[in-house]
């Protein structure tokens, strides 16, 4: 699927062999959830056949639409990278406002001027690019970095005290 022709929520990330197309099945690793949890909810939850391990303690799929759903607590969020539902998503915890998101490191696009930079507490702009997980336990870098976004007074402590590699800046007080 092209990232342009993406009509519905597609709960996934690029590939380095395939970066044109969208592999549902890639999952974030544990350790970033043992540095930032734990969390309440996961709206952008891969489904169950291929979560190595619980994200959070409630955790919507593509089938569920986190969208139409209502977030509670501290909501860790990996969105779908294809344009519209990605703003839809990062607009949403803006909303919100408590939890930590993973994003493409792509900081010059609207997105990022006008829903994230007003809106987020702070960021951490990773130093090592994140190792997705395959459902066969092989693990893959997207052609792109990553960095952490929080939303809130508890996202950006975790963030802050986190001890991942990188550099935290402070967006709004």
């Amino acid at each position: 699927m092209n990232y342009d022709q993406t009509t519905s929520l597609d709960y996934g990330h690029p590939t380095t062999t395939q970066p044109h197309r969208i592999d549902r099945r890639l999952v974030h690793p544990r350790w970033l959830i043992d540095a930032l949890g734990p969390f309440d909810l996961d709206p952008c939850a891969p489904s169950e056949d291929v979560r190595p391990f619980a994200i959070a303690t409630t955790a919507y799929t593509k089938d569920d639409d986190g969208l139409t759903k209502e977030w509670q607590g501290t909501v860790w969020l990996n969105p779908p990278y294809s344009r519209a539902p990605l703003r839809q998503f990062c607009e949403k915890m803006a909303r919100h406002g408590d939890g930590i998101a993973l994003l493409v490191n792509r900081q010059d696009n609207l997105l990022w001027q006008e829903v994230i930079f007003p809106t987020a507490k702070s960021m951490l702009f990773m130093r090592h690019r994140v190792r997705f997980l395959r459902p066969d336990g092989t693990t893959g870098s997207p052609f792109f970095g990553s960095c952490l976004v929080a939303w809130g007074d508890t996202a950006d402590r975790r963030l802050r005290q986190s001890g991942i590699e990188g550099k935290y800046v402070v967006l709004n007080l």
